[in-house]
Protein backbone atom coordinates (compact mmCIF):
# COMPACT_ATOMS: atom_id res chain seq x y z
CA UNK A 1 0.00 0.00 0.00
CA UNK A 2 2.71 2.45 0.27
CA UNK A 3 2.89 3.29 -3.73
CA UNK A 4 -0.83 4.58 -2.84
CA UNK A 5 0.50 7.13 -0.39
CA UNK A 6 2.15 8.85 -3.20
CA UNK A 7 -0.86 9.08 -5.54
CA UNK A 8 -2.67 12.34 -5.30
CA UNK A 9 -6.57 11.76 -3.50
CA UNK A 10 -8.25 12.27 -6.70
CA UNK A 11 -6.78 9.53 -8.47
CA UNK A 12 -7.21 6.89 -5.50
CA UNK A 13 -10.63 7.82 -5.33
CA UNK A 14 -10.82 7.11 -9.58
CA UNK A 15 -8.70 3.68 -8.60
CA UNK A 16 -11.53 2.67 -6.18
CA UNK A 17 -14.49 3.34 -7.97
CA UNK A 18 -12.50 1.97 -10.92
CA UNK A 19 -12.07 -1.27 -8.91
CA UNK A 20 -15.96 -1.47 -7.77
CA UNK A 21 -16.57 -1.67 -11.61
CA UNK A 22 -14.12 -3.86 -12.83
CA UNK A 23 -15.01 -6.63 -9.88
CA UNK A 24 -18.88 -5.59 -10.13
CA UNK A 25 -18.09 -6.65 -14.19
CA UNK A 26 -16.11 -9.73 -13.48
CA UNK A 27 -18.25 -10.99 -10.75
CA UNK A 28 -21.58 -10.41 -13.31
CA UNK A 29 -19.58 -12.19 -16.33
CA UNK A 30 -18.33 -15.23 -13.64
CA UNK A 31 -22.11 -15.15 -12.92
CA UNK A 32 -23.30 -15.74 -16.42
CA UNK A 33 -20.81 -18.59 -17.08
CA UNK A 34 -21.49 -20.48 -14.65
CA UNK A 35 -25.18 -19.81 -15.34
CA UNK A 36 -24.41 -21.05 -18.86
CA UNK A 37 -23.23 -24.10 -17.39
CA UNK A 38 -26.02 -25.33 -15.61
CA UNK A 39 -27.95 -24.87 -18.54
CA UNK A 40 -27.95 -28.73 -19.38
CA UNK A 41 -28.73 -29.65 -16.16
CA UNK A 42 -32.06 -27.27 -15.11
CA UNK A 43 -32.96 -25.69 -18.12
CA UNK A 44 -32.16 -21.67 -19.78
CA UNK A 45 -34.52 -20.29 -17.46
CA UNK A 46 -33.44 -22.07 -14.24
CA UNK A 47 -29.57 -21.65 -15.51
CA UNK A 48 -29.98 -17.83 -15.79
CA UNK A 49 -31.92 -17.07 -12.64
CA UNK A 50 -29.48 -18.99 -10.76
CA UNK A 51 -26.91 -16.61 -12.45
CA UNK A 52 -28.79 -13.69 -11.53
CA UNK A 53 -29.07 -14.82 -8.19
CA UNK A 54 -25.27 -15.65 -7.88
CA UNK A 55 -24.63 -12.01 -9.43
CA UNK A 56 -26.64 -10.39 -7.13
CA UNK A 57 -24.47 -11.75 -3.89
CA UNK A 58 -21.42 -11.63 -6.14
CA UNK A 59 -21.47 -7.43 -6.45
CA UNK A 60 -23.21 -7.16 -3.02
CA UNK A 61 -19.65 -8.80 -1.70
CA UNK A 62 -18.25 -6.53 -4.08
CA UNK A 63 -19.58 -3.33 -3.11
CA UNK A 64 -18.99 -4.30 0.87
CA UNK A 65 -15.63 -4.55 0.35
CA UNK A 66 -14.88 -1.96 -1.69
CA UNK A 67 -16.86 0.25 1.36
CA UNK A 68 -14.72 -1.08 3.80
CA UNK A 69 -11.47 -0.02 2.16
CA UNK A 70 -13.10 3.66 1.04
CA UNK A 71 -14.22 3.96 4.81
CA UNK A 72 -11.15 2.21 6.24
CA UNK A 73 -8.86 4.56 4.11
CA UNK A 74 -10.78 7.80 3.32
CA UNK A 75 -14.16 8.16 5.24
CA UNK A 76 -12.78 7.90 8.73
CA UNK A 77 -9.62 9.46 8.59
CA UNK A 78 -11.18 12.60 6.91
CA UNK A 79 -13.63 12.30 9.93
CA UNK A 80 -10.77 11.93 12.82
CA UNK A 81 -8.68 14.67 10.79
CA UNK A 82 -11.77 16.83 10.86
CA UNK A 83 -11.74 16.19 15.14
CA UNK A 84 -7.96 16.76 15.38
CA UNK A 85 -8.40 19.89 13.59
CA UNK A 86 -11.46 21.37 15.88
CA UNK A 87 -9.54 19.96 19.18
CA UNK A 88 -6.64 21.60 17.34
CA UNK A 89 -8.24 25.18 17.24
CA UNK A 90 -11.50 25.46 19.89
CA UNK A 91 -9.58 23.17 22.49
CA UNK A 92 -5.98 24.18 22.09
CA UNK A 93 -4.99 20.22 22.49
CA UNK A 94 -3.76 17.60 20.59
CA UNK A 95 -2.45 16.83 17.02
CA UNK A 96 -2.58 16.07 13.69
CA UNK A 97 -1.83 12.62 13.08
CA UNK A 98 -0.08 11.97 9.61
CA UNK A 99 -0.29 8.17 9.71
CA UNK A 100 -3.77 8.25 10.01
CA UNK A 101 -4.25 9.89 6.97
CA UNK A 102 -1.31 8.78 5.00
CA UNK A 103 -3.93 8.07 1.77
CA UNK A 104 -5.65 11.63 1.85
CA UNK A 105 -2.78 12.87 -0.05
CA UNK A 106 -2.22 16.60 0.69
CA UNK A 107 -4.73 17.17 2.78
CA UNK A 108 -2.95 16.32 6.00
CA UNK A 109 -0.06 18.11 5.10
CA UNK A 110 -2.17 21.32 4.61
CA UNK A 111 -3.93 20.83 7.74
CA UNK A 112 -0.82 19.90 9.86
CA UNK A 113 0.72 23.28 8.45
CA UNK A 114 -2.61 24.98 9.25
CA UNK A 115 -2.83 23.44 12.62
CA UNK A 116 1.09 24.49 13.10
CA UNK A 117 0.34 28.37 12.41
CA UNK A 118 -2.40 28.28 14.33
CA UNK A 119 -0.28 27.10 17.18
CA UNK A 120 2.07 29.35 16.92
CA UNK A 121 -0.52 32.02 16.54
CA UNK A 122 -2.11 30.65 19.36
CA UNK A 123 1.61 30.55 21.53
CA UNK A 124 2.08 34.46 20.72
CA UNK A 125 -1.79 35.20 22.14
CA UNK A 126 -0.37 32.95 25.49
CA UNK A 127 2.15 35.28 26.11
CA UNK A 128 0.05 38.35 25.55
CA UNK A 129 -2.46 36.50 27.73
CA UNK A 130 -0.12 35.86 30.30
CA UNK A 131 1.24 39.57 30.34
CA UNK A 132 -2.61 40.86 31.24
CA UNK A 133 -3.27 37.49 33.56
CA UNK A 134 -0.14 38.88 35.87
CA UNK A 135 -1.15 42.42 35.78
CA UNK A 136 -4.53 41.50 36.69
CA UNK A 137 -2.98 39.06 39.19
CA UNK A 138 -1.45 41.93 40.88
CA UNK A 139 -4.19 44.12 40.86
CA UNK A 140 -6.26 41.35 42.57
CA UNK A 141 -3.61 41.23 45.09
CA UNK A 142 -3.57 45.18 45.56
CA UNK A 143 -7.79 44.85 45.86
CA UNK A 144 -7.30 42.07 48.59
CA UNK A 145 -4.96 44.12 50.64
CA UNK A 146 -7.05 47.57 50.30
CA UNK A 147 -10.23 44.84 51.79
CA UNK A 148 -8.50 43.84 54.31
CA UNK A 149 -8.49 47.27 55.86
CA UNK A 150 -11.81 47.92 55.81
CA UNK A 151 -14.37 46.34 58.18
CA UNK A 152 -17.44 45.83 55.46
CA UNK A 153 -18.44 42.30 53.53
CA UNK A 154 -18.96 43.38 50.23
CA UNK A 155 -21.00 41.54 47.14
CA UNK A 156 -21.30 42.87 43.76
CA UNK A 157 -24.08 42.59 42.03
CA UNK A 158 -25.73 42.87 38.10
CA UNK A 159 -28.21 44.76 37.06
CA UNK A 160 -30.09 41.59 37.06
CA UNK A 161 -29.42 40.86 40.59
CA UNK A 162 -26.87 38.13 39.79
CA UNK A 163 -23.64 37.96 41.93
CA UNK A 164 -20.35 39.32 39.95
CA UNK A 165 -18.50 39.66 43.37
CA UNK A 166 -18.02 38.71 46.54
CA UNK A 167 -15.12 38.77 49.14
CA UNK A 168 -14.26 36.34 51.56
CA UNK A 169 -16.55 38.17 54.98
CA UNK A 170 -19.35 38.44 52.97
CA UNK A 171 -19.07 34.53 51.81
CA UNK A 172 -18.99 33.61 55.54
CA UNK A 173 -22.10 35.24 55.65
CA UNK A 174 -24.04 33.86 53.00
CA UNK A 175 -22.90 30.59 53.60
CA UNK A 176 -25.19 30.61 56.74
CA UNK A 177 -27.94 30.32 54.20
CA UNK A 178 -26.67 28.79 51.13
CA UNK A 179 -23.18 28.60 49.42
CA UNK A 180 -21.51 31.64 47.91
CA UNK A 181 -21.57 31.32 44.09
CA UNK A 182 -20.70 33.63 41.41
CA UNK A 183 -23.98 34.22 38.89
CA UNK A 184 -26.16 33.29 41.46
CA UNK A 185 -29.32 35.57 42.56
CA UNK A 186 -29.03 37.58 45.38
CA UNK A 187 -32.64 36.42 46.13
CA UNK A 188 -31.41 33.06 46.84
CA UNK A 189 -29.98 35.01 50.47
CA UNK A 190 -31.87 37.62 51.05
CA UNK A 191 -36.42 37.93 51.13
CA UNK A 192 -36.96 39.81 47.44
CA UNK A 193 -39.72 42.08 49.07
CA UNK A 194 -37.60 44.32 51.45
CA UNK A 195 -34.76 44.03 49.05
CA UNK A 196 -36.45 45.04 46.56
CA UNK A 197 -38.08 47.98 48.21
CA UNK A 198 -34.69 49.35 49.00
CA UNK A 199 -33.32 48.56 45.37
CA UNK A 200 -36.44 50.83 44.32
CA UNK A 201 -35.74 53.72 46.35
CA UNK A 202 -31.92 53.51 45.57
CA UNK A 203 -32.74 53.43 41.43
CA UNK A 204 -35.08 56.58 42.09
CA UNK A 205 -32.87 58.71 44.57
CA UNK A 206 -29.77 57.70 43.38
CA UNK A 207 -28.09 57.39 46.91
CA UNK A 208 -26.97 54.66 49.38
CA UNK A 209 -30.45 52.67 50.92
CA UNK A 210 -30.13 50.86 54.36
CA UNK A 211 -32.24 47.80 54.82
CA UNK A 212 -33.61 45.20 57.73
CA UNK A 213 -34.11 41.68 56.24
CA UNK A 214 -34.50 38.19 57.30
CA UNK A 215 -32.52 35.87 54.87
CA UNK A 216 -34.57 33.87 52.58
CA UNK A 217 -34.28 30.97 54.45
CA UNK A 218 -34.75 32.79 57.81
CA UNK A 219 -31.26 31.47 59.08
CA UNK A 220 -30.41 34.81 59.99
CA UNK A 221 -31.27 38.71 60.49
CA UNK A 222 -28.91 42.06 60.12
CA UNK A 223 -28.85 45.59 58.79
CA UNK A 224 -27.61 45.94 54.94
CA UNK A 225 -27.26 48.99 52.49
CA UNK A 226 -27.22 48.68 49.41
CA UNK A 227 -25.57 51.41 47.18
CA UNK A 228 -25.34 52.34 43.67
CA UNK A 229 -21.89 52.05 41.03
CA UNK A 230 -20.97 55.54 39.71
CA UNK A 231 -20.59 53.40 36.52
CA UNK A 232 -24.26 53.02 36.57
CA UNK A 233 -23.98 49.57 36.09
CA UNK A 234 -25.04 47.48 39.19
CA UNK A 235 -25.13 48.03 42.59
CA UNK A 236 -23.18 46.77 45.63
CA UNK A 237 -24.36 45.29 48.90
CA UNK A 238 -22.31 46.11 52.05
CA UNK A 239 -22.45 44.56 55.76
CA UNK A 240 -20.89 46.35 58.09
CA UNK A 241 -18.76 44.95 60.88
CA UNK A 242 -21.20 45.09 63.69
CA UNK A 243 -23.27 42.45 62.02
CA UNK A 244 -20.77 39.82 61.70
CA UNK A 245 -16.98 38.63 63.09
CA UNK A 246 -14.58 39.85 60.80
CA UNK A 247 -11.10 39.17 61.22
CA UNK A 248 -9.40 43.02 59.80
CA UNK A 249 -6.22 41.38 59.86
CA UNK A 250 -6.91 38.36 57.88
CA UNK A 251 -6.50 38.13 54.13
CA UNK A 252 -9.64 39.26 52.04
CA UNK A 253 -9.76 36.91 48.75
CA UNK A 254 -11.91 37.81 46.02
CA UNK A 255 -13.78 36.01 43.91
CA UNK A 256 -15.03 37.67 40.56
CA UNK A 257 -15.96 37.69 36.91
CA UNK A 258 -16.75 40.93 35.67
CA UNK A 259 -18.07 39.76 32.49
CA UNK A 260 -21.12 38.84 34.33
CA UNK A 261 -21.82 42.51 34.65
CA UNK A 262 -23.14 42.51 30.78
CA UNK A 263 -24.78 39.14 31.41
CA UNK A 264 -28.42 38.49 30.70
CA UNK A 265 -30.31 36.55 32.92
CA UNK A 266 -30.54 32.83 32.23
CA UNK A 267 -34.13 31.94 32.92
CA UNK A 268 -34.46 29.18 30.51
CA UNK A 269 -31.70 26.98 30.49
CA UNK A 270 -32.52 25.40 27.52
CA UNK A 271 -32.57 27.77 24.60
CA UNK A 272 -29.50 29.73 26.78
CA UNK A 273 -25.79 29.59 24.88
CA UNK A 274 -23.74 27.51 26.57
CA UNK A 275 -21.27 29.89 27.36
CA UNK A 276 -23.90 31.61 29.11
CA UNK A 277 -24.79 28.81 31.47
CA UNK A 278 -23.57 27.88 34.59
CA UNK A 279 -22.43 24.04 35.36
CA UNK A 280 -21.71 22.20 38.45
CA UNK A 281 -19.67 19.60 37.52
CA UNK A 282 -19.46 16.38 39.97
CA UNK A 283 -18.24 13.03 40.85
CA UNK A 284 -18.41 10.60 44.03
CA UNK A 285 -16.67 7.53 45.47
CA UNK A 286 -18.83 5.10 46.75
CA UNK A 287 -18.56 1.65 48.69
CA UNK A 288 -18.91 -0.14 45.84
CA UNK A 289 -20.53 -0.22 42.36
CA UNK A 290 -24.03 -1.56 42.76
CA UNK A 291 -25.87 2.04 43.76
CA UNK A 292 -29.23 0.12 45.00
CA UNK A 293 -27.58 -1.24 47.21
CA UNK A 294 -23.67 1.03 47.98
CA UNK A 295 -23.66 4.06 48.83
CA UNK A 296 -21.69 7.54 48.39
CA UNK A 297 -18.01 7.99 50.80
CA UNK A 298 -17.25 11.42 48.79
CA UNK A 299 -18.42 13.91 47.03
CA UNK A 300 -16.59 16.49 45.01
CA UNK A 301 -17.76 19.25 42.54
CA UNK A 302 -16.42 22.33 40.81
CA UNK A 303 -18.16 25.35 39.45
CA UNK A 304 -18.14 26.23 35.72
CA UNK A 305 -19.34 29.82 34.86
CA UNK A 306 -19.10 31.35 31.23
CA UNK A 307 -16.80 28.34 30.25
CA UNK A 308 -14.57 29.29 33.24
CA UNK A 309 -13.88 27.12 36.21
CA UNK A 310 -14.59 29.16 39.55
CA UNK A 311 -11.75 28.88 41.70
CA UNK A 312 -12.88 28.67 45.25
CA UNK A 313 -16.15 27.52 44.30
CA UNK A 314 -16.26 23.74 44.64
CA UNK A 315 -17.43 21.16 47.40
CA UNK A 316 -15.06 18.69 48.67
CA UNK A 317 -16.51 16.74 51.63
CA UNK A 318 -16.36 12.96 52.98
CA UNK A 319 -19.35 10.59 53.67
CA UNK A 320 -20.56 8.43 56.11
CA UNK A 321 -22.17 5.59 54.44
CA UNK A 322 -23.32 4.37 57.42
CA UNK A 323 -21.81 1.02 56.79
CA UNK A 324 -18.03 -0.46 56.33
CA UNK A 325 -16.17 0.47 53.45
CA UNK A 326 -15.07 -2.60 52.03
CA UNK A 327 -11.58 -3.13 51.36
CA UNK A 328 -11.63 -3.17 47.35
CA UNK A 329 -13.28 0.02 47.12
CA UNK A 330 -10.24 1.86 49.64
CA UNK A 331 -8.09 0.16 47.76
CA UNK A 332 -9.88 2.28 44.34
CA UNK A 333 -10.30 5.67 46.16
CA UNK A 334 -8.54 5.43 49.52
CA UNK A 335 -11.25 6.15 52.01
CA UNK A 336 -10.91 4.38 55.13
CA UNK A 337 -13.59 3.87 57.87
CA UNK A 338 -11.67 6.23 60.04
CA UNK A 339 -11.35 9.19 57.39
CA UNK A 340 -15.46 9.11 57.24
CA UNK A 341 -16.10 8.75 61.14
CA UNK A 342 -17.78 12.08 62.30
CA UNK A 343 -18.31 13.32 58.56
CA UNK A 344 -22.28 14.07 56.91
CA UNK A 345 -23.99 11.12 56.58
CA UNK A 346 -25.17 10.73 53.12
CA UNK A 347 -29.26 13.11 53.05
CA UNK A 348 -27.04 16.32 54.66
CA UNK A 349 -24.68 15.24 52.10
CA UNK A 350 -26.85 15.30 49.22
CA UNK A 351 -28.63 18.33 50.51
CA UNK A 352 -25.20 20.64 50.24
CA UNK A 353 -24.63 19.30 46.82
CA UNK A 354 -28.25 20.62 45.69
CA UNK A 355 -27.99 23.74 47.66
CA UNK A 356 -24.29 24.48 45.72
CA UNK A 357 -25.86 23.55 42.09
CA UNK A 358 -29.29 25.78 42.44
CA UNK A 359 -29.93 26.90 39.00
CA UNK A 360 -27.34 25.22 37.29
CA UNK A 361 -27.12 22.36 34.69
CA UNK A 362 -25.48 19.45 36.06
CA UNK A 363 -22.44 17.01 34.66
CA UNK A 364 -20.73 13.99 34.95
CA UNK A 365 -18.68 11.17 33.37
CA UNK A 366 -20.65 8.68 33.32
CA UNK A 367 -24.02 10.35 35.19
CA UNK A 368 -26.39 7.23 35.05
CA UNK A 369 -24.05 5.94 38.20
CA UNK A 370 -23.61 8.69 40.26
CA UNK A 371 -27.18 10.30 39.77
CA UNK A 372 -28.26 6.87 40.82
CA UNK A 373 -27.01 7.11 44.27
CA UNK A 374 -28.13 10.91 44.57
CA UNK A 375 -31.36 9.42 43.91
CA UNK A 376 -31.33 6.82 46.26
CA UNK A 377 -31.96 9.53 49.24
CA UNK A 378 -33.88 11.83 47.06
CA UNK A 379 -37.07 11.56 48.87
CA UNK A 380 -35.99 11.27 52.42
CA UNK A 381 -33.82 14.56 51.90
CA UNK A 382 -36.89 15.96 50.34
CA UNK A 383 -34.85 16.89 47.38
CA UNK A 384 -35.88 16.67 43.69
CA UNK A 385 -32.96 16.32 41.08
CA UNK A 386 -34.39 17.40 38.25
CA UNK A 387 -31.49 19.75 36.91
CA UNK A 388 -30.81 19.22 33.03
CA UNK A 389 -27.46 16.57 33.15
CA UNK A 390 -24.94 16.77 31.01
CA UNK A 391 -22.72 13.48 30.17
CA UNK A 392 -19.18 14.15 28.85
CA UNK A 393 -19.16 10.48 27.87
CA UNK A 394 -21.94 11.16 25.32
CA UNK A 395 -20.51 14.60 24.62
CA UNK A 396 -16.98 12.84 23.73
CA UNK A 397 -19.30 9.78 21.76
CA UNK A 398 -20.85 13.38 19.99
CA UNK A 399 -17.55 15.24 18.71
CA UNK A 400 -14.88 12.52 18.38
CA UNK A 401 -17.11 9.27 17.27
CA UNK A 402 -18.84 6.85 19.36
CA UNK A 403 -16.31 4.02 18.31
CA UNK A 404 -13.49 6.05 20.14
CA UNK A 405 -12.26 5.23 23.63
CA UNK A 406 -14.63 7.72 26.32
CA UNK A 407 -13.07 6.69 29.26
CA UNK A 408 -11.95 10.16 31.01
CA UNK A 409 -8.23 8.91 31.31
CA UNK A 410 -8.57 8.97 27.35
CA UNK A 411 -10.44 12.14 27.26
CA UNK A 412 -7.64 14.06 29.17
CA UNK A 413 -5.42 12.67 27.41
CA UNK A 414 -7.15 13.82 23.96
CA UNK A 415 -7.67 17.04 25.31
CA UNK A 416 -4.42 17.52 27.23
CA UNK A 417 -5.77 17.49 30.52
CA UNK A 418 -3.70 16.40 33.51
CA UNK A 419 -4.46 14.73 36.42
CA UNK A 420 -2.41 14.52 38.93
CA UNK A 421 -1.97 10.85 40.31
CA UNK A 422 -2.65 11.39 43.74
CA UNK A 423 -5.87 13.13 42.69
CA UNK A 424 -7.09 10.23 40.69
CA UNK A 425 -9.98 8.47 42.17
CA UNK A 426 -10.44 11.46 44.22
CA UNK A 427 -14.28 12.90 43.94
CA UNK A 428 -12.54 16.39 43.67
CA UNK A 429 -9.55 15.73 41.24
CA UNK A 430 -12.04 13.62 39.08
CA UNK A 431 -14.48 16.94 38.66
CA UNK A 432 -11.86 19.10 38.16
CA UNK A 433 -10.72 17.13 35.26
CA UNK A 434 -14.46 16.40 33.88
CA UNK A 435 -14.63 20.38 34.22
CA UNK A 436 -11.63 21.10 32.62
CA UNK A 437 -12.20 18.33 29.57
CA UNK A 438 -16.20 20.13 29.69
CA UNK A 439 -14.88 23.78 28.66
CA UNK A 440 -12.61 22.35 26.32
CA UNK A 441 -15.58 20.27 24.94
CA UNK A 442 -18.23 23.23 24.87
CA UNK A 443 -15.70 25.17 22.72
CA UNK A 444 -15.86 22.74 20.84
CA UNK A 445 -19.29 21.88 20.47
CA UNK A 446 -19.86 25.41 19.21
CA UNK A 447 -17.45 25.12 16.78
CA UNK A 448 -20.16 22.57 15.00
CA UNK A 449 -22.83 24.92 15.48
CA UNK A 450 -24.40 23.48 17.99
CA UNK A 451 -24.89 26.43 20.72
CA UNK A 452 -27.59 25.99 22.89
CA UNK A 453 -28.06 23.27 25.83
CA UNK A 454 -31.02 21.72 24.46
CA UNK A 455 -28.78 20.91 21.13
CA UNK A 456 -26.15 19.39 22.74
CA UNK A 457 -28.65 17.47 24.68
CA UNK A 458 -30.68 16.24 21.63
CA UNK A 459 -27.10 15.29 19.81
CA UNK A 460 -25.88 13.47 22.82
CA UNK A 461 -29.57 11.39 23.04
CA UNK A 462 -28.36 10.01 19.18
CA UNK A 463 -25.55 7.93 21.44
CA UNK A 464 -28.16 7.10 23.85
CA UNK A 465 -27.21 3.46 22.59
CA UNK A 466 -23.67 4.19 24.26
CA UNK A 467 -25.13 5.60 27.74
CA UNK A 468 -28.62 6.46 28.98
CA UNK A 469 -29.47 10.22 28.65
CA UNK A 470 -30.83 11.43 31.68
CA UNK A 471 -32.82 14.12 30.48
Amino acid sequence: MKPLARLSLRFRNFLFFALLAMMSIGATLGALYIGYLRVGEVGVASGFIFAGVMAFFAQLAVTASIWFLFDENIARPIEKLAVSLRAKVHAKAGGIDAHEGRYLGDLVHATASVAEQLSNSTLVQASEVAQETAKLNADKARLTALLSDIPLAMVLISPNHQIVLYDSQAAGILSQVSPPRLNASIFEYFQEGPFMKAHKKMVETGSEQKFSDRSAHFAFQFEARIKPLDSGDGYMLVIDETQAEFAPEAARPVVFDFDLMEADSTTDLWTADLNDLTFVVFDTETTGLQPHKDEIVQIGAVRVVKSKIIAGEEINMLVDPGRPIPPASTKVHGITDAMVNGADTTIPATQKLHSFAIGSVLVAHNAPFDMAFLHNHEKEAGLSWDHPILDTVLLSAVLFGRTEVHTLDALCERLDVEIPPELRHTALGDAHATAEVLCKMLAMLQSRGISTLSEAVAEAKTHSRLLKDLN
